[in-house]
């Protein structure tokens, strides 16, 4: 398939989505589109009415078998269920990153054939937990790596939406007591800046990214050193929302025009920052676990420019 103009319409963009009675997501490298494939036909309608629904999930950590949640593939399998049974069929979903707990392909092989039950497109940025291999994330990179930048980060357009997928765990030491700050790194900036500057001040601007793009506590690495120059790219636009994941626990904060929103983990809580001597897996009462952990609904109206309306749903609601 032939790239597109820089300045493709969104008209344009429709018309390709029509094909095959499917839609098409398209991936942006310098600033030109190209197909990042079919996204099927809730994407489609939801693109030709200004609508855009999509479910965020993170943090499954499929693999991991302590006391805090030895079963997470169960978690994971019910957080799919219940996305299954929403009312409005979201277009696809992100995982914002720990797919697996130990970077282990049999965990990945896990985690792909659960989160396929939910028949949708799924867009994946990694977690420390999955680039911890002996080869720094080069397992990743081949299994979920496919067609990105970099050491994994990319873009895409869906319903007048752009997403921008952003990687911050390399270089991060996940030894919680002495963690530095993530870093989102030069390269990646440069590519930032570049992908962002052709586009409308009145595109809504999703930003995803595992590690906090904001400093929660720095004692335990929960923040980003470089992500100020990222907002600095992205404070011309009237509405930026980031996702995280990382911290298993839903803290919001805004600034300026940026809204950012960590999400709840699909496998196991985490203290609130600095209510424990250390981030970690949280025992919680067996009856209680489920309350801590879910998956988060995001939906844009017609009118894009109001910003997405976030709902948290939590695995007992």
């Amino acid at each position: 398939m032939k790239h597109l103009q820089t300045q493709t319409n969104r008209r344009r963009l429709l018309q390709c989505m029509g094909w095959a009675g499917a839609g098409v997501l398209w991936t942006v490298s310098g600033g030109v589109p190209s197909t990042a494939g079919l996204i099927g036909e809730a994407a489609a309608a939801q693109a030709a009415t200004g609508a855009l629904n999509f479910v965020q999930i993170s943090d499954s950590h499929i693999g991991f078998h302590l006391a805090a949640n030895p079963h997470p593939e169960v978690t994971l399998g019910e957080a799919i269920a219940k996305i299954n049974a929403m009312p409005v069929e979201p277009a696809f979903l992100v995982h914002t990153g720990d797919i697996s707990h130990l970077s282990r392909p049999e965990q990945w092989d896990t985690a792909d054939q659960i989160i396929k039950a939910a028949n949708k497109p799924v867009f994946y940025i990694p977690g420390e937990h999955d680039v911890a291999d002996i080869d720094n994330g080069k397992a990743y990179l081949a299994r979920y790596g496919n067609g990105t930048q970099g050491r994994g980060w990319y873009s895409f357009d869906a319903a007048g939406v752009h997403f921008v997928a952003l990687v911050n765990v390399f270089n991060f030491d996940p030894g919680f007591k002495s963690a530095g700050l993530a870093q989102l790194g030069n390269e990646q900036l440069e590519w930032l800046e570049r992908d962002l500057a052709h586009r409308s001040a009145s595109t809504p601007i999703i930003v995803l990214a595992h590690l906090p793009l904001w400093t929660i506590y720095a004692p335990w690495g929960w923040g980003t050193a470089d992500a100020p120059r990222a907002f600095a790219y992205l404070k011309r636009f009237g509405s930026v929302t980031v996702l995280n994941g990382h911290i298993h626990q839903i803290i919001q904060k805004v600034e300026g025009n940026l809204t950012l929103h960590t999400a709840a983990s699909t496998a196991y809580p985490q203290p609130t920052p600095g209510g424990a001597p250390a981030a970690g897996p949280m025992v919680v009462p067996v009856e209680e676990l489920r309350k801590y952990l879910g998956l988060r609904d995001v939906a844009f109206a017609r009118n894009l420019r109001a910003g997405p309306a976030l709902t948290d749903r939590p695995l007992t609601a």
